[in-house]
């Protein structure tokens, strides 16, 4: 499984709008790190995040909305909040 830039950012976007479970990307990420090549010019700043997402099932180092706007930014992302009224 080789994993891009454009991974990670896919799988946060899935992350922060709720279609993956915090367990699942912390699957994901573990999978990627253990079985994966990380290509890309940027591929140390990938292998970064991952790892760090990795372990954020830990109770010590958790993910917080921060966490994954700071990781957006280091690839090259800027996060955005949309809030609409949902109708009854």
């Amino acid at each position: 499984m080789s994993t891009t830039r454009q991974d990670v950012v896919h799988k946060l976007m899935d992350y922060l709008n709720h279609r993956v479970t915090l367990s699942g990307l912390v699957d994901w990420a573990e999978q990627a790190m253990m079985e994966g090549e990380l290509i890309g010019e940027d591929w140390e700043t990938v292998r970064e995040v991952v790892a760090r997402i990795g372990l954020a099932d830990v109770r010590a180092f958790g993910l917080t909305w921060e966490d994954c706007e700071e990781f957006l930014k280091r690839l090259g992302y800027r996060a955005q909040i949309v809030v609409s009224e949902v109708s009854a």
